[in-house]
């Protein structure tokens, strides 16, 4: 049988690397060894920084509805339990969305969560 060498695909592993790690600064754009380090380290990163921005959006939220509830003379956690209680089941990012929005709602909801305490 005919050797067959590795240089097509050698070339193409290595192109793909330094085609993520374009912009980067310095020979990590330009060296395969470095940039394929930091192409590893840029994923490590990215995919921290996909949980911390599920954490970050809903700390977002619950300063939101916090803040509305004070203002319907609630903290948040009695709202929240009020809510459960009254069997309204809505997510902390709908309920942000109406606190931002429509203030009227929220008051509403803010009333039916008091009278279920």
């Amino acid at each position: 049988m005919a050797r067959v060498k590795g240089a097509m695909m050698t070339r193409k592993r290595r192109n793909k690397i330094l085609r993520l790690a374009k912009g980067y600064w310095g020979a990590k754009s330009k060296h395969f060894k470095m940039a394929n380090e930091q192409v590893m380290k840029s994923g490590r990163y990215a995919y921290i920084g996909r949980k911390l921005r599920k954490r970050d959006f809903r700390k977002l939220w619950i300063t939101r509805i916090s803040a509305a509830a004070k203002m319907c003379g609630m903290n948040y956690s009695t709202f929240m339990h009020g809510l459960k209680l009254a069997g309204i089941d809505m997510n902390r990012k709908v309920l942000s969305e109406i606190a931002v929005s429509d203030m009227t709602a929220f008051r509403s909801l803010a009333d039916k969560a008091k009278a279920a305490l």
